[in-house]
């Protein structure tokens, strides 16, 4: 038998607005939210544990959560949200009927593993928009790179919106965060090298061999990389641009650079 919760006043109804809404409870707390089916699939798929998960029955089935909550070695609680307070917590319009609370890891540059001799690993430094977090994380996700580490963050990873945007590739990449200093000083101990996306004595990023140990760093598009990077960087690359503007989405930029790196080195590594 599982509790039902059907008042907004409820204590863990404003324990999840404040996970929701609040990065300080987040990290304080080691908990973060998720909402979807296929989302909080992946998390239990990536080694996250589940600790609470709440649904409305209108909206999705006893079945499928228990299919969910009885997966992994974790058994979370399972309560039943009314209709009105899932409404409340709901962040998305189409809304699948079930939100997850799942405990955070920490994302340090030591713990990153490679299995491959030869990693290839994404950078992104200081992107302010969970959107565009997201869509690296996509991206890096359809790439399969070795990880992803991004530079002095301007938000936490379980950001609602960055999970939303990443479809729940927060959970399917090897991620980091630490300083611009601390990554590359963690580079140059690996023997990785560095190619910045940037404008200044720069090559066409067709021309680079990829197929060594190698990290792809891209800025944001209104300031690109902070010189730190441009001074220790082994090559600035640069993707050639035919029409009036001379900048274009960080995702998208990021998408081609990788999507060169695997093609030189088979696309199966």
């Amino acid at each position: 038998m599982h509790k039902q919760i059907s008042s907004l006043q409820n204590a863990a109804v404003k324990h999840l607005l404040q996970l929701q809404e609040k990065s300080r409870n987040r990290r304080k707390e080691g908990l973060f939210t998720v909402e979807g089916m296929r989302e909080i699939r992946l998390g239990i798929k990536g080694g996250f544990q589940l600790t609470e998960i709440y649904f409305q029955a209108d909206l999705t089935s006893e079945e499928e959560i228990k299919s969910v909550s009885e997966n992994g070695n974790f058994r979370p609680e399972v309560i039943e949200l009314s209709p009105e307070v899932y409404n409340k917590l709901a962040y998305r319009g189409s809304t699948e009927g079930v939100i997850a609370v799942f405990r955070s890891r920490n994302c340090a540059l030591e713990d990153l593993k490679f299995s491959s001799e030869k990693p290839l690993i994404l950078i992104a430094e200081a992107p302010e928009k969970p959107g565009n977090i997201g869509a690296l994380l996509r991206t890096a996700d359809a790439a399969k790179v070795d990880a992803v580490i991004i530079a002095n963050p301007k938000t936490d990873l379980y950001n609602p919106n960055i999970i939303r945007s990443s479809v729940g590739c927060v959970f399917t990449n090897q991620v980091a965060t630490a300083s611009t200093s601390e990554i590359i000083a963690f580079l140059k101990r690996q023997h990785i090298k560095i190619y910045a996306a940037a404008l200044q004595s720069s090559k066409i990023y067709a021309e680079i061999d990829f197929r060594e140990s190698s990290a792809i760093v891209v800025g944001t598009e209104a300031t690109g990389l902070s010189s730190e990077w441009l001074e220790n960087s082994d090559q600035n690359i640069i993707i050639p641009m035919s029409g009036e503007i001379d900048s274009m989405n960080v995702s998208v930029a990021a998408g081609i650079l990788v999507f060169e790196a695997k093609r030189q080195r088979g696309f199966s590594s």
